[in-house]
């Protein structure tokens, strides 16, 4: 059984820097699809960043329009852990911020969250203007 832990988030100003971390154990998950979600109190759950196994040692990333150029998304498939690194935040990042975990799978575009069969319990940022 695959669990997924998170850790890193905290309360900063706009305009800080994060760095979320997902420890993954079970099992390796390197030809795993593997993101990160976030829900805000009274919102929906929504799609952050994912990281996807194209072929050996190789990787695509997708990032919601909102995060791009700010967050960067990694793996380090050695210590199977899972990273976000989140700059220049904003207020509307609040939220809890969860990672997640789907087998590898020929898609195109963004998998909905409902695909990811794995999930952390998450980690509370809160972005203070």
């Amino acid at each position: 059984q695959v669990q997924l832990v998170e850790s890193g988030g905290g309360l900063v100003q706009a305009g800080d820097s994060l760095r979320l971390s997902c420890a993954a154990s079970g099992r390796t998950l390197r030809s795993d699809e593997m993101g990160w979600f976030r829900q805000a109190p009274g919102k929906e759950r929504e799609f952050v960043a994912t990281t996807r196994w194209i072929a050996c040692n190789s990787y695509r990333t997708y990032y919601t329009d909102s995060v791009k150029d700010r967050f960067t998304i990694s793996r380090n498939n050695a210590r199977n852990m899972l990273y976000l690194q989140m700059n220049s935040l904003k207020p509307e990042d609040t939220a809890v911020y969860s990672c997640a975990a789907a087998s590898r799978k020929t898609y195109s575009g963004i998998r909905p969250a409902d695909e990811f069969t794995y999930w952390g319990q998450g980690t509370q940022v809160t972005v203070s203007a």
